[in-house]
């Protein structure tokens, strides 16, 4: 079957990453034509009045489904986050972050093997601030019930399907009360609807905690969206960082799979990004839609360059090129199962 689907390639070592992605999935024997199209930083310098174009909106709709590659957000100034305003604009509610111990790449931790789910939409990322008088900013922080019931049900689906046995819910309901209670109670409520799988909640001091000392213990973490934020980025340190993590942004008809990680402007064009995020980011894309053998397939391929450690990137401790790294993990999809030379 052929695909379309969009592709953003981002901003800094975006495109070098993506173009690695891209590689990889048609060697994947997956037969895919990307609409590409440029968002944040790029689209700027390409002319375009805004930093998430109409266009790029109307391609996912279209598609259903996009790549994407990191996207720069500026800090304190410039432009707003364009990966905020994809999520909103787009309805992609539940951000899918799992985390897993790789084999060869060092870690303070082994049988890590979860999967955060976090709230995409409100929260404190809702957006709504002003200056109340000079020198006073008031931020609102949303939190509704068709949201938080919407998160809980997609959190305890996804367990099921994996096959997990818990869904541990982060919160601070000890004190913000109302708005943190009113999400415990949501999945609380809708966790009855899964009896076979064991539902505990915990507060999110304490779930920063536990999860430095002991992370295999938690199988599924459901959160609303700042704490889902911050326990996403602490658990991809606890195997390897960042550009070992895949992510996608999903929602009830469209879906945008992408490396978490950022942009990295300072080795942009040098050829020695890491593109084992968003490789394993496009083997999501591929399961999502139901291409699962050529999913497996490229996660297993990916593992086994990490494994190895003889083509990978600098941040890994290996001194391969984007492309060299990108050509060992296609040479383990070849049913030789060799690997690239060097």
């Amino acid at each position: 079957m052929d695909y379309r689907f969009t592709l953003l390639p981002g901003d800094g070592i975006g495109p070098e990453v993506t173009g690695a992605a891209l590689e990889v999935v048609q060697a994947a024997g997956v037969s895919v034509s990307w609409e590409r199209h440029a968002a944040g930083a790029a689209a700027l310098e390409a002319g375009e009045a805004t930093p998430l174009p109409d266009a790029v909106l109307r391609s996912i709709e279209r598609n259903r489904v996009a790549l994407k590659g990191p996207i720069t957000t500026p800090v304190g100034t410039g432009f707003s986050s364009v990966n905020v305003a994809l999520r909103k604009a787009l309805d992609l509610f539940a951000s899918v972050r799992p985390v897993r111990s790789l084999p060869g790449v060092a870690s303070r931790h082994a049988g890590v093997d979860l999967t955060i789910v976090r709230e995409n939409t409100e929260g404190m990322y809702s957006g709504r601030e002003h200056e109340v008088v000079p020198g006073v900013v008031e931020t609102l922080r949303i939190v509704t019930r068709a949201a938080s019931e919407r998160i809980a049900r997609f959190a305890f689906e996804l367990a099921r399907r994996e096959g997990r046995r818990s869904v541990t819910v982060v919160h601070k309901a000890s004190v913000l009360k109302q708005s943190d209670g009113l999400f415990l109670a949501c999945c609380a409520r809708v966790g009855q609807d899964y009896p076979f799988i064991a539902a505990e909640e915990v507060l999110i001091d304490n779930a920063a905690m536990r999860l430095v000392l002991a992370p295999e213990r938690f199988e599924v973490l459901l959160s609303e969206n700042l704490f889902g934020d911050l326990i996403s980025d602490l658990c991809a340190g606890l195997v390897g960082g960042l550009g070992v993590v895949p992510g996608a942004n999903i929602g009830e008809r469209h879906a945008v799979f992408e490396a978490v990680h950022g942009s990295a402007p300072d080795i942009a064009g040098r050829g020695t990004a890491n593109p084992a995020a968003l490789i394993l980011s496009a083997a999501m894309l591929l399961d999502h839609i139901g291409e699962r053998r050529a999913a497996a397939a490229i996660t297993s391929a990916v593992e086994g360059v990490l494994a190895a450690r003889r083509q990978v990137t600098p941040d890994l401790g290996g001194r391969a090129s984007t492309q060299e790294m990108t050509l060992a993990v296609i040479a383990r999809l070849r049913p030789s199962g060799g690997e690239a030379g060097g």
